[in-house]
């Protein structure tokens, strides 16, 4: 007969949480408020980039634009990167280009460098963002707490955009327009040594996962159709060739309803 100072004490059989959780919680939200803050400090900076690269009214749009279509195509990629090689490497990894990026744009010399720094600062948020919220999910196990970091979170990230408005007129007015980008590379170096030092690694448990090649062309694909749609509706009109062809419809198509059953033909094949 077990008595009950025989049994083991409830909290035995389950993994405590990590005592670090909530600097953890810290670092997520410092890589997440670098991302959001990124984009309203360019958007304050883009007239005086313009004054000195000497872009067009009609480029000044693609600054904003190569960022959204690595971001907005790339975001699932990300995700799934960051279940196959670890999603804390791939938070450092995310944390590490974004910041390389941001300083290239910084530095950027002509027009085509400054674009294509925000086209790289794109494919490492999309890398950064999903594996951000993964962080977070495998960190906080108990309901209750996560639901209060994820509402830090989000309040942290939707405060951003308004303190990236306060920030990058005064970086313009003070500085330069260069530092709004170098500012994301002193965000990066705090949470870099942030994430060695407090951001667990979580074993993997069960199979590794795999990549589905054609899924994550025609996913990636759809998406890149999708944003770059809409980011030429305004300017081109909903009728023009390049939206049309962007357009959500066939963007979904592209992604989804095109793979049907063998031999069928789709809404989409008709269109």
């Amino acid at each position: 007969m077990l008595l009950s100072h025989d049994l083991p004490p409830p909290a035995a059989s389950a993994a405590a949480p990590s005592s670090k959780r909530w600097w953890t919680l810290a670092v997520v939200a410092l890589a997440q408020l670098m991302v959001v803050l990124d984009a309203t400090v360019v958007n304050i900076a883009l007239p005086s980039a313009q004054a000195d690269l000497g872009f067009s009214n009609a480029d000044r749009q693609w600054v904003v634009t190569a960022y959204s279509l690595a971001f907005g195509s790339l975001l699932l990629l990300g995700g799934r990167l960051g279940d196959l090689v670890g999603r804390k490497r791939m938070f450092l990894i995310g944390l590490v280009g974004f910041a390389l990026a941001s300083a290239l744009g910084g530095a950027a010399p002509t027009f085509g460098v400054l674009i294509a720094a925000r086209a790289l600062q794109g494919v490492f948020g999309a890398m950064l963002a999903p594996t951000a919220l993964a962080v977070l999910t495998t960190t906080f196990t108990i309901p209750k707490e996560r639901a209060r970091a994820f509402g830090v979170f989000g309040a942290l990230a939707g405060a951003g955009g308004a303190i990236g408005l306060l920030l990058g007129g005064l970086l313009t007015q003070s500085l330069d327009w260069r530092w709004n980008l170098y500012i994301n590379d002193v965000i990066a170096v705090v949470a870099v040594i942030g994430a060695v030092l407090l951001v667990p690694s979580v074993q993997r448990q069960g199979p590794r996962p795999r990549l589905d090649v054609p899924g994550t062309l025609l996913v990636s694909g759809g998406l890149f159709s999708l944003v770059f749609g809409f980011s030429n509706a305004e300017s081109d009109g909903w009728g023009s060739p390049p939206a049309g062809r962007s357009s959500p419809r066939r963007a979904c198509c592209s992604s989804s309803s095109c793979s049907g059953r063998p031999g069928r033909r789709t809404r989409c094949s008709r269109s």
